[in-house]
């Protein structure tokens, strides 16, 4: 047998054997002793507060009973299984989380589930079906708004929202007039799309879907 591989069992099996004889000896010590070795006194774990909140979501009312802390984005993935909202950066940033809560876009990532008793909720799921594709869903199939099709969602979620806020008369920050109606243009879809991050560059492709289905509304 080889010298070496015995040498490095026998210290791995010694490491393990001091840690757990540490563990052993410092959990049977009592308080006053543990304290003396600086040891932190074990702190009870408290319950998490939970709290029953009621929406809408693509149509369908459900009532979830959900730890305060939950946000929006885990209610909608791991409480209702709608995965169609994607967790990306988790931090509000890429836009991949995107719904529509009360005709405006939001980060759900960002947003608590209990923020939004009584909303009514749109995800992806909710604006069509394979069967029946929303406009937008098949304006970014024809134009190949996607690539990998990560961010697609959120993307599609947010370019309906845009389309509603410049019917709306909702200015941003390249509106030029900002006493007249935005004007449907490539710097104001872009500016209004660019807190949706595609990884894979399909910007121009994703410009051209939303033009063609806002002429379509036009």
């Amino acid at each position: 047998m080889d010298p070496l591989a015995d040498l490095d069992m026998t210290r791995r099996g010694l490491l393990m054997g001091t840690a757990a004889t540490v563990a052993l000896t410092v959990g049977s010590l009592p308080m006053p002793a543990r304290a003396a070795t600086g040891e932190p006194a074990p702190q009870p774990v408290a319950s998490p507060v939970t709290a029953t909140v009621s929406f809408t979501v693509n149509g369908t009312a459900h009532d979830l009973a959900l730890d305060t802390r939950t946000t929006l984005l885990d209610a909608l993935r791991e409480h209702l299984h709608l995965t169609g909202p994607k967790k990306g950066c988790d931090h509000g940033q890429c836009g991949a989380c995107t719904v529509i809560v009360d005709g405006r876009r939001i980060n759900s990532c960002l947003s608590l589930a209990v923020m939004h008793q009584g909303d009514r909720i749109t995800t992806i799921e909710g604006l069509g079906t394979p069967d029946k594709l929303h406009p937008m869903q098949a304006a970014f199939v024809k134009h190949d708004g996607y690539q990998c099709g990560y961010c697609t969602p959120g993307q599609i979620c947010s370019a309906v929202a845009v389309l509603k806020e410049i019917e709306d008369g909702i200015p941003s920050h390249a509106t030029a007039d900002l006493t007249a109606r935005p004007r449907l243009t490539a710097d104001e879809l872009r500016e209004r799309m660019s807190g949706n991050i595609c990884r894979c560059g399909a910007y121009s492709n994703i410009v051209d879907a939303i033009t063609e289905v806002a002429g379509r509304e036009a």
